[in-house]
């Protein structure tokens, strides 16, 4: 049987929880004050996932960059291959707080998000 250890980011206690697996089947979980806590060590065992947050080029904006994210997350394999999207990216200033900059990044069905206006000069 195989043990992990996993410092829990579901909530602020950040709890130590210890996990004990046979190949893929999780036999038991421990030290979660929360059921967050064996849903973090669940998800992070079975399908780990990321929020990206990056920043995008913008021409002819106040700023030359601007800050996006995923609007959810996606699999922690596809994170390389976001950011290397990325950095393709170059957008037309103004930009608005929610306006999709890429759609479906990956194929993950998750589209990238503009996470702060930039306005025109």
């Amino acid at each position: 049987m195989e043990r992990k250890e996993f410092v829990c980011i579901g909530c602020p206690l950040g709890c130590n929880v210890t996990v004990e697996a046979e190949g893929k089947e999780i036999k038991s979980i421990t030290g979660n004050t929360c059921p967050r806590g064996a849903d973090y060590v669940t998800k992070e065992l079975t399908d780990p996932r990321r929020i990206v947050t990056s920043l995008v080029r913008v021409k002819g904006g106040e700023l030359p960059v601007v800050s996006v994210k995923t609007a959810a997350d996606i699999p922690k394999g596809e994170i390389g291959e976001c950011v290397k999207v990325l950095k393709e990216v170059e957008l037309e200033a103004p930009v608005c707080i929610g306006d999709v900059v890429v759609e479906n990044v990956c194929g993950t069905g998750v589209n990238i998000i503009a996470t702060k206006n930039i306005e025109k000069v």
